[in-house]
């Protein structure tokens, strides 16, 4: 399979027997009618316009156990007595203004779905309605700019859950996950969870994977698998601003990746969380703006239709920074023979669609041009935290410590002389100082890399982010003279 095939859906029930066409009576559809799903469009308005409400108000209510994720905790980012420069989400200043555009798009979600037989409320197609994926592809390209086919796209309910989907429907349960050197931590707990798979680490450059040594480890665990899935092994990585480092992968690392995925079948899983968090990366054709990179997706997908062509990529994005993690929708960008697994899914076709509801209203806030408003409002104030860090760390940061200053995304990556370590220096700066971020052996499978710190810039005002690095600065300065002393 390696050329597209698009099946205009609007709801589950499209695809074969439609059981909307009254003309034949199907008593075979397992779910509540249209007469039914009309009342929820008043009641899920009436919802909305309370819950943005309390939203708006939240900062006079009284404690409520555990609001969000990072409630509960000792170092509760909300909690600004301790600068915690962990957090990897937007932060409540960006996230009030969710507020007011989902409102919006609500009410003119709810007045569309009146007069459209409320689809909305009903199973979705598995990979996601015609209109969400067609609105969805125009979004991307204009961000991306670079073209987006609404036949490559299913819906998820976020990146997480897409990369759940990859490892336990398209890779052998007995393959090859092989991983950056350091990654997404949480990425790989969730590898870990699938404990029949191997995990194997790659060296990581400052340009990307080590090839020659990621070409070595696909040579000596590679096997053919005797099951059905399509992959015997994945590699998992974030091209584009990675997580933790921040460094953007070359062009011609991105065009050898590609070979060498192609000539050993194996898939490429990408994190593409941060593509549109581009704040210094080149000029525009017309010679004024930042433009994205090209994404490794782009790199595979512009050989569709040649010969022996079969797509190694898949492009695993997501809302979560971009507008709001609480909605839980993403996408994939997949290859055609990736896509048809996907669409035959049984999980996927069980919840009819991974967040049917919710992308109708982000359908709504796209169209009325509020999620690209939210995204440009988004990039100018992350772009303006990552300049209040990197000018402090630049200006404070003690000898024998370094960065490199990232042109998007979300983190730094700080490195701190060999032999420290950054799990003690992280305790020391948290009671010392009141301020922590992330030691480097959190995203490394293994116990490397423990004299790096990852900080994060996109959750805290500029401010207040000046005041912290400053005094993670002062405390790495003392932290080293004290073990200076000690030596």
């Amino acid at each position: 399979m390696n050329t597209r095939r698009e099946i205009p859906m609007r709801h589950f029930y499209e695809e074969d027997i439609n059981v909307y066409d009254l003309r034949i009576a199907d008593l075979g559809a397992g779910a509540p009618g249209p007469d039914l799903l009309a009342e929820c469009c008043d009641t899920f308005q009436a919802a909305t316009d309370h819950r943005m409400q309390i939203g708006s108000e939240m900062a006079t209510r009284n404690e409520v156990p555990m609001r969000h994720l990072f409630d509960g905790s000792e170092l509760n980012v909300y909690d600004q007595q301790i600068a915690n420069l962990s957090a990897g989400a937007p932060g409540p200043d960006l996230l009030a203004e969710c507020c007011q555009i989902f409102r919006a798009a609500t009410e003119h979600r709810m007045k569309f779905e009146l007069e459209n037989n409320s689809y909305l409320f009903q199973y979705g197609p598995t990979v996601g309605t015609t209109e969400f994926r067609e609105t969805l592809a125009g979004f991307l390209s204009k961000g991306y700019h670079s073209e987006v086919n609404k036949s490559d796209l299913v819906m998820t309910s976020g990146a997480t859950h897409g990369l759940h989907l990859i490892l336990s429907t398209l890779v052998d349960l007995a393959g090859v996950v092989f991983v950056d050197e350091v990654t997404y931590m949480i990425a790989l707990e969730a590898f870990q969870q699938f404990e029949s798979m191997r995990i194997v680490p790659v060296p990581l450059n400052c340009d990307g994977p080590n090839l020659d040594a990621l070409g070595t480890l696909i040579n000596k665990y590679r096997f053919k698998s005797t099951g059905s899935k399509l992959f015997w092994g994945v590699y998992y990585t974030i091209p584009t601003f990675h997580n933790p480092t921040g460094i953007l992968f070359s062009e011609e690392i991105n065009k050898q990746l590609i070979r060498l995925a192609r000539a050993s079948d194996i898939l490429v899983a990408c994190d593409d969380v941060y593509n549109l968090l581009y704040y210094s990366v080149g000029k525009s054709e017309e010679g004024s703006g930042a433009y994205p990179p090209k994404r490794l997706f782009a790199y595979d997908i512009e050989d569709i239709g040649t010969d022996d062509w079969q797509g190694n990529v898949i492009s695993n994005g997501s809302f979560s920074k971009i507008l709001s993690p609480g909605i839980r929708l993403g996408w994939m960008e997949c290859p055609p023979r990736c896509l048809e697994v996907f669409r035959a899914s049984g999980i996927l076709k069980s919840g009819g669609a991974a967040n049917n509801y919710t992308g109708g209203i982000v359908s709504s806030l796209i169209q009325l041009g509020l999620a690209e408003q939210q995204l440009e409002k988004y990039s100018t104030k992350y772009s303006e935290r990552l300049r209040a860090a990197a000018d402090v760390l630049e200006a404070k940061l003690p000898a024998g410590c370094s960065f490199e200053r990232p042109k998007g995304g979300y983190f730094i990556w700080i490195r701190f002389p060999e032999g420290v370590d950054c799990v003690d220096f992280n305790q020391y700066s948290l009671k010392h100082f009141g301020v922590t971020a992330i030691a480097g052996s959190r995203f490394a499978f293994g116990e490397t890399h423990r004299n790096f710190v990852r900080v994060t810039f996109a959750f805290h005002g500029a401010d207040y982010l000046r005041e912290s690095v400053e005094k993670l600065c002062r405390a790495a300065e003392q932290y080293l003279a004290e073990k200076s002393v000690g030596n």
